[in-house]
């Protein structure tokens, strides 16, 4: 009867509304009955009103006119040589982050693991703030905060509305500047690394990464990121104050930003950044690729193993760091199920020539590991233990086969991959704040985005093959986890590399 009334009535395509505005703008409309309901209870009429049409009475603001050329970053050096960047991109919320030059190469056998003990400091009781009193004061401005370690960089980031930029930076900074590493709550956050050591011993993959770094190079690079078991009791509130008080210096810390307009930001930060010390390290730590083989047994069904090779260069060289990138998605790869949804990386080699061919095959995929002056660039495997012998010979000649001409078709789409990656990556404003404030560190300002789209579409075939050959020329580093009795011995891998 309600379908026929409507009909009769020609209102078709309608929606109920039963808000008091929405009668006071169109009294006309509110010609319906009220329902037993409403009667009872007392609520507001229905109004139909048809969704394409406005309401009289009822005015539309005007939408905000963004302009059409993509936000310049801009940067401003301090006085005691801390940097402010910054992008304005458009949007009603904003990313704030401080980027600090340290990290697990710049510790020592002494204070093994403190940069991965801060990431799990960060943003607890400082000078000036409790724990408790900082997350409120978090939670108040809707804010999120982060931090994270790398072997090179640490990043500390909060997330925010534009209307609360100047609270959550004077968060941010007092969080980062002013830490107030307590005995006890130093204690607490190391039983807490280790419990989530040991259940990290269940990612083969993180497992594999750091032993392959400590067989890879000597120096700096192959110092570990995740804190050994064994240097966790010498981790305490004395050793941390140290650490951070050697490396936390103005000329080494980039406050990142996008989403704020930059003179504002400058203003806001630079006497908030005053007090950093001015005094700077000697130098990065220099690391030495040896290459090398590292093997460790485990009681699995699947063993799984990395080959790689190093990458001379690293992210300071960018055509090479473009070339790398590249090969990444030329070999593709991933698990032998995709989670990511049906076709996910189908088309690259590691899926048609390897995973598609051996069903013993659980996951390969390409990885590179790149820093500031070199980097890792290798494949990633896990098969059944009877099949590592086969696993390890599939490595070695996908890598050999890269060196050989690649079909158009297939360095096209990569490269289309490696674009499209870029591009969408920094569709998202967090990403964007962190790519400022990584390029600042590594370059002393951000590349234009262009710039990396332009070196990936200009790429040749022979350019990344060249690349790829002058990869195989150095030493093989490898890392095994498993059955590691079916492996080749190393000299027998890298044999086929001399």
């Amino acid at each position: 009867m309600l379908a026929s009334a409507a009909r009769e009535s020609g209102l078709v395509a309608v929606r109920a509304f039963s808000t008091s505005a929405a009668l006071q703008a169109a009294p006309a409309l509110a010609t319906a009955k009220r329902s037993f309901l409403a009667q009872l209870f007392g609520s507001g009429s229905r109004v139909d009103v048809p969704l394409t049409d406005v309401l009289p009475g009822v005015e539309l603001p005007q939408p905000i006119a963004h302009s059409k050329e993509a936000p310049a970053t801009q940067l401003t050096k301090l006085s005691n040589g801390c940097t402010v960047a910054t992008e304005n991109t458009p949007g009603a919320t904003a990313t704030l982050g401080l980027y600090v030059d340290c990290g697990s190469v710049y510790e020592t056998p002494a204070n093994t693991g403190a940069s991965h003990l801060l990431e799990y400091m960060a943003f607890k009781t400082t000078k000036n703030r409790t724990h408790v009193r900082l997350v409120r004061e978090v939670e108040a401005i809707g804010g999120n905060v982060l931090a994270s370690a790398s072997r090179e960089q640490m990043a500390y980031n909060i997330d925010t509305s534009k209307a609360s930029i100047p609270e959550a930076l004077e968060i941010l900074t007092d969080a980062v500047l002013n830490p107030k590493f307590q005995a006890w709550e130093v204690a607490e956050q190391v039983r807490k690394m280790e419990a989530d050591v040991k259940n990290l011993k269940d990612n083969p993959q993180t497992t594999l990464l750091e032993g392959l770094h400590s067989v890879a190079y000597t120096g700096g690079l192959g110092r570990p990121l995740i804190v050994p078991d064994g240097c966790l009791g010498g981790l305490n509130a004395d050793v941390l104050s140290d650490f951070y008080a050697s490396n936390f210096t103005a000329p080494r810390i980039v406050l990142a930003a996008a989403g704020v307009d930059h003179s504002e930001l400058t203003r806001l930060a630079e006497p908030l950044l005053a007090a950093l010390p001015r005094s700077s390290a000697g130098g990065e730590p220099r690391s030495e690729y040896i290459g090398g083989d590292w093997r460790q047994f485990a009681a699995s069904p699947l063993t799984h193993a990395i080959l790689a090779f190093e990458y001379q260069g690293g992210w300071r060289d960018v055509k090479g760091s473009v070339a790398m990138t590249v090969l990444q998605y030329l070999l593709g790869g991933g698990g032998s199920f995709s989670a990511g949804g049906p076709g996910k990386g189908m088309h690259s080699r590691l899926y048609t020539r390897v995973l598609n061919q051996h069903p013993w095959m659980h996951n390969c995929t390409a990885l590179n590991s790149i820093y500031n002056n070199s980097g890792l660039v290798g494949v990633f495997a896990s098969a059944e233990s009877s099949q590592a012998g086969a696993m390890v010979d599939i490595l070695c000649k996908e890598m050999q086969a890269v060196t050989k001409d690649v079909p158009e078709a297939e360095l096209e789409r990569a490269k289309a991959a490696a674009v499209s990656s870029v591009l969408m990556n920094l569709e998202s404003r967090a990403v964007v704040a962190e790519d400022i404030g990584r390029q600042v560190l590594t370059y002393g300002h951000r590349k234009p985005v262009g710039e990396f789209v332009q070196e990936i579409r200009s790429l040749k075939a022979s350019d990344l093959s060249a690349a790829a050959a002058k990869l195989l020329k150095s030493p093989p580093s490898m890392a095994v986890l498993g059955d590691i009795a079916h492996v080749p011995r190393y000299d027998q891998v890298a044999k086929r590399f001399a």
